[in-house]
């Protein structure tokens, strides 16, 4: 019995321990089922995400005035944030304004700022710096503070060269697509000199913050009215064409319009911006045949008419001529819009190159001229895309300047006169194949440009369940700092209008 009791007793506390330890088990919560929210991406504090959104919006700002499209702009804006750190931003875009976004999870509120652009500008110079600013931060060579004050001193730097300058560049541009239809030297230097007194003329009414229909109303009532006061006093001897220097002065004029950008928005999904675009193109346009026609309607109340020239000539000396005529007509447009010097040997040649495509295919092959136009601009846009991998001359400076030889001057003129003089039915039509030209003129630089153009990484495409979607519709809340004015005289960059392209 003895030895019993203490057997007895080892079991019982060896129960007790057991059921001790069950018991705790049971009282001990486990672990979680639900798993923990996350918090979302670490960022910077509340003062380097304000810096990185104002550096951002500053060069969306820039790009925005100087015509780039809404998707460039947009893919620029989020590659420069992403290598700020700024993973997680929304960047919304109209016409006249841009707000960015920085999300910062569950963690804290998110930062948002909005900027208006309340200009437009050609300063392709200025664009060229500020691309330049944006391959350093990307390859860290800048942080975001000395980004900044790069930012800042391109926007109050003065141009590169003298205003007096970009009025020879309008007037050689004028003279240039003189030579192209086919003038002789006296409707050149008409040409020259009559662009060159529009141009400081523009400048003056810009100045006194004339709005722009009334500029492009002047402007096409300027060029007609001096054309006819030079018939008038007999200056054009027998067999020329005094049209062309109306046709030229049109050219230049619409040189200033962004149908380029108009159809990369509409492309690539931007139907604001690129309504908006849309309205003011058809509203300066308006301006431009309101002062064409006025300056017609004056010529026959003295028995002064500008007649529109027949078939252009088309022998192998007037080619080479053209395509040496388009050649410098790209080159003085680059010259105009303050492009940096060394672009513009690169902006002629591929002038020259588009107008050599375009005369072919009419001249030689037999093709209309709207597939003609489209098949030109999709030279230009392909060479764009791949110069601007290689080199570090803006996409726009070759673009823009590239298509100027084959803006449609004469269609447009045509079109006006027949409206005038000839009535309603006849100028649309002519006026219509004008648009056309026009539209394909955008559409084939758009799709050499989409052709060409780098792979994007997933942080620069945008996508519409990702941290980085884009819009192109929206608003938001002003928090960032006023907008850095922009350079001097930067409004005056371009002849009636001073729009960009």
């Amino acid at each position: 019995m003895a030895e019993d009791r203490p057997t007895a007793d080892r079991f019982a506390r060896r129960l007790r321990g057991a059921l001790r330890r069950d018991a705790k088990r049971l009282l001990t919560p486990g672990p979680s089922t639900v798993p923990m929210l996350m918090l979302g991406p670490q960022v910077p504090d509340d003062a380097q995400v304000q810096q990185v959104l104002d550096l951002c919006m500053r060069i969306g700002e820039i790009e925005l005035s100087s015509g780039e499209s809404v998707d460039e702009v947009t893919a620029t804006m989020l590659r420069l944030a992403n290598a700020a750190g700024l993973p997680a931003v929304d960047v919304d875009i109209t016409f006249t304004s841009i707000t960015m976004c920085c999300h910062r999870g569950n963690a804290a509120q998110p930062v948002t700022t909005m900027r208006l652009v309340r200009y437009r500008t050609l300063d392709l110079s200025r664009l060229a710096e500020t691309e330049q600013v944006v391959r350093d931060i990307e390859a860290g060579r800048l942080d975001v503070r000395a980004a900044s004050s790069r930012v800042s001193e391109v926007m109050r730097s003065p141009h590169p060269y003298p205003r007096w300058i970009a009025t020879v560049g309008w007037a050689g541009l004028a003279a240039s697509i003189a030579l192209l239809l086919g003038g002789g030297p006296v409707t050149a230097t008409a040409a020259f000199v009559t662009t060159a007194i529009i141009d400081r003329i523009g400048r003056f009414l810009s100045r006194l913050g004339v709005a722009a229909f009334f500029q492009q109303a002047l402007g096409g009532f300027l060029v007609t009215a001096s054309t006819i006061l030079l018939i008038a006093v007999g200056l054009f001897p027998a067999g020329t064409r005094p049209s062309f220097i109306v046709a030229a002065g049109i050219t230049v004029l619409l040189s200033g319009l962004s149908v380029v950008s108009t159809v990369q928005d509409a492309l690539t999904g931007y139907y604001l911006t690129s309504a908006a675009r849309i309205v003011e193109i058809s509203l300066l346009s308006a301006g431009l045949l309101t002062g064409v026609v006025l300056g017609l309607q004056l010529g026959f109340q003295f028995d002064v008419t500008i007649e529109v020239s027949g078939d252009l000539p088309s022998s192998v000396g007037q080619f080479g001529l053209s395509m040496m005529s388009g050649a410098t007509a790209a080159a003085f447009y680059a010259l105009a819009g303050y492009s940096p010097l060394k672009s513009l040997p690169i902006a002629g040649a591929v002038g020259g190159a588009s107008w050599a495509v375009y005369g072919l295919m009419t001249q030689v092959i037999g093709v209309g001229p709207v597939p003609s136009t489209g098949a030109a601009a999709l030279v230009v846009g392909l060479v764009a895309g791949l110069l601007r991998r290689g080199t570090d001359t803006p996409s726009m400076v070759i673009t823009l300047a590239g298509v100027t030889p084959l803006l449609p001057g004469l269609a447009a003129y045509q079109g006006f006169y027949q409206l005038a003089v000839e009535g309603v039915s006849e100028g649309l039509v002519t006026v219509t194949v004008a648009l056309a030209r026009g539209l394909a003129l955008a559409a084939g630089v758009a799709l050499g440009i989409f052709i060409t153009r780098p792979q994007r990484t997933p942080e620069e495409t945008p996508s519409n369940d990702s941290p980085s979607s884009v819009s192109s519709t929206g608003s938001g809340f002003m928090q960032a700092p006023t907008p850095t004015p922009e350079r001097p005289e930067a409004a005056d960059t371009a002849p009636v209008p001073a729009e960009p392209k």
